[in-house]
């Protein structure tokens, strides 16, 4: 004869501990926050107590399969969810909870499925609770928790399984229902697929980007500020990066049905490596397949970017010209245009550009600097001055202009 459990014992018990066991949940979760800090994705952390009738069942289920292995330890009472936004956060996250917790079990679950299946996967981390949590809130009659990390996809899917699967009492679905729903789970599984792709992507771009920038700006302060502090040098200046013009497996070719983003990829990875003409190539590339004014205005500027970058300064001023063409909001290229000007010493011309960026944006401070300096070799210093006061308001701590508004102070004393 079975040996039946009381439940009305076990109902006692659970809500005796349910107090400081909300506690210790809550306390884990604080846990699992400072492991994840510095995740930059910033995951969702869910907590959730098991019902007593959800532990029970369990319960009962646990003694059904080992009915003489003595009491049955059900070990996701306290249970949390870790929700990333991509899937590749998951070993990350994973990685940094084994750092921060004792993990006793890891268990994947859905990873069996055939595809005709529609399961959820999800990572679950049985970890013990930690022994500060528990002497500081005292027994809870539990030694472990669940953790599980998921995505959003995949917690959503699972919310959605739980409700027609789980919890149903009829569940046996016909072949077109089965059908539909592994169809379902397929494409969100191929959704988390394609997201983690376009991340990767972005971040190779954002990587790229980067580079290009700080070369960029490197070129305008050897053509720019050394003439500030070293007047000799003013129409001397001359292109210190070492270009490379030899021919490249890689370098662009006929249209080969690369798409726009391969191919702004590939610019900036040679424009980064100072393959400044195979830049151009796929720049102009980009731009006969008509992207369009918002992708067309950044390709000319970047491809104006590169033309400045070998010295071939109109070429970049026309560039810039049609990027303010079809994006007349674009700030950064009527500075850059006003930079090149400043190159030429085209001193009123850069002005004009210098003006017309903050117009559009009056709070970049860089762009302060460079009209002050336009007016400084146009000998109008109290200009410049005002210039260089209002970029310190905005930016307080460049050092680029403090150390403009010391030159020009003592300019002014003298």
């Amino acid at each position: 004869m079975a040996n039946f459990p009381n439940q009305q014992n076990l109902r006692n018990l659970y809500e005796q501990y349910l107090p400081v066991r909300r506690l210790i949940a809550e306390d884990i979760e604080k846990a699992i926050e400072k492991a994840l800090k510095f995740l930059p994705s910033n995951p969702t952390i869910r907590v959730r107590l098991k019902e007593f009738k959800s532990y029970y069942k369990k319960y009962l289920k646990i003694l059904q399969n080992n009915p003489n292995a003595g009491p049955p330890y059900v070990t996701d009472i306290i249970g949390l969810r870790v929700i990333c936004p991509f899937s590749g956060d998951i070993p990350l996250v994973q990685n940094l909870l084994k750092n921060a917790f004792e993990v006793l079990e890891v268990e994947l679950k859905g990873l069996n499925y055939s595809f005709k299946e529609f399961g959820y996967e999800s990572l679950h981390l049985l970890v013990k609770i930690p022994q500060e949590i528990q002497k500081n809130r005292g027994d809870c009659g539990l030694e472990t928790a669940e953790i599980q990390i998921r995505t959003f996809l995949q917690d959503a899917w699972a919310e959605v399984e739980h409700a027609l699967v789980y919890k149903a009492d009829y569940t046996a679905f016909d072949e077109l229902r089965k059908r539909k729903l592994a169809a379902v789970n397929a494409s969100l599984v191929l959704a988390d697929t394609i997201f983690d792709e376009i991340r990767t992507f972005q971040r190779n771009l954002y990587g790229e980007l980067g580079k290009r920038r700080n070369s960029f700006l490197k070129k305008v302060e050897e053509s720019t500020d050394n003439i500030l502090y070293a007047p000799e040098l003013a129409g001397t200046i001359t292109l210190k990066h070492a270009i490379d013009l030899s021919p490249h497996d890689d370098s662009p070719g006929d249209d080969d049905g690369t798409s726009v983003d391969q191919l702004f990829l590939k610019a900036l990875s040679a424009h980064n490596k100072n393959r400044f003409q195979e830049a151009i190539d796929y720049y102009t590339r980009i731009l006969k397949k008509a992207p369009g004014n918002t992708m067309g205005a950044m390709v000319y500027k970047h491809r104006g970017m590169a033309n400045f970058a070998r010295s071939q300064y109109e070429e970049a001023i026309a560039d810039f010209s049609l990027s303010l063409q079809l994006d007349p909001e674009s700030h950064k290229s009527a500075y850059y245009r006003g930079v090149v000007k400043s190159v030429l010493q085209q001193y009123p011309e850069a002005i004009d550009d210098f003006t017309l960026s903050l117009k559009i944006n009056p709070y970049y401070a860089f762009c302060f600097y460079r009209r002050g300096q336009a007016y400084y070799h146009l000998e109008d210093l109290p200009q410049a001055l005002a210039d260089c006061e209002s970029g310190l308001a905005l930016e307080p701590d460049l050092p680029e202009l403090r150390k403009f508004k010391e030159l020009l102070l003592n300019k002014l004393k003298m």
